[in-house]
């Protein structure tokens, strides 16, 4: 994978734009592993990982917008089963596209940032936001917001790895692993949160 990610990144910003902006439509490579990389690779100094901040957010921010362009010109039940058909092959579950969906409804600005945290969920829930006719400032701000917090950690780790003298390549498969773990995390306390807390209230009275 790193002989085309390295053939990309010849073309400087341009191509790491085109990276980022492809990873956020297809997440392959996963955003935390090209983060990775180009944090080792591409980041020669303090001024070239800020650059390189601004860019990858850039281009994660408009890949978001391009989602929500589409969920907004399909609607909300031809999203509904574009995720039903598709999500599998992108690892997304259409019962956890659903429900983060419905909690879109309620805290619509406060997930559009969450969600930026998770992988995969974080490529496409920009369609219920469309879909669902969401306001697009505050969507707009909360994504914005969260993609820059997730490229900068990822990035800011992967600049650290490269001098610090360790093993970048097991250094930065822990990290993978880890980011995984909570994912997986996440997932289960949203499929099943609600029947324990269901269950706990119903223990205690």
């Amino acid at each position: 994978m790193t002989g085309p990610l390295s053939a990309v990144l010849g073309f400087g910003l341009l191509g790491v734009f085109c990276l980022a902006f492809t990873e956020k439509i297809l997440p392959v490579p996963p955003s935390h592993v090209l983060l990775l990389f180009l944090g080792m690779t591409a980041a020669a100094d303090g001024a070239s990982l800020a650059i390189l901040l601004a860019v990858t957010t850039s281009a994660s921010f408009a890949g978001c917008l391009v989602w929500y362009a589409v969920g907004r010109r399909i609607g909300f039940d031809r999203a509904d089963r574009l995720i039903e058909r598709a999500g599998r092959y992108v690892f997304l579950r259409p019962e956890t596209y659903r429900q983060l969906g419905q909690a879109y409804r309620r805290k619509h600005v406060r997930v559009s940032l969450l969600a930026q945290f998770i992988p995969t969920v974080r490529n496409y829930l920009p369609i219920a936001a469309g879909a669902l006719c969401l306001p697009a400032l505050p969507f707009a701000a909360a994504t914005l917001l969260g993609a820059a917090i997730w490229n900068a950690g990822f990035l800011l780790t992967g600049y650290l790895m490269r001098g610090s003298g360790r093993d970048s390549f097991t250094v930065g498969l822990r990290i993978i692993v880890i980011v995984v773990a909570l994912e997986t995390t996440f997932m289960l306390a949203l499929r099943y949160g609600p029947a324990w807390r269901r269950r706990i209230r119903l223990m205690f009275g």
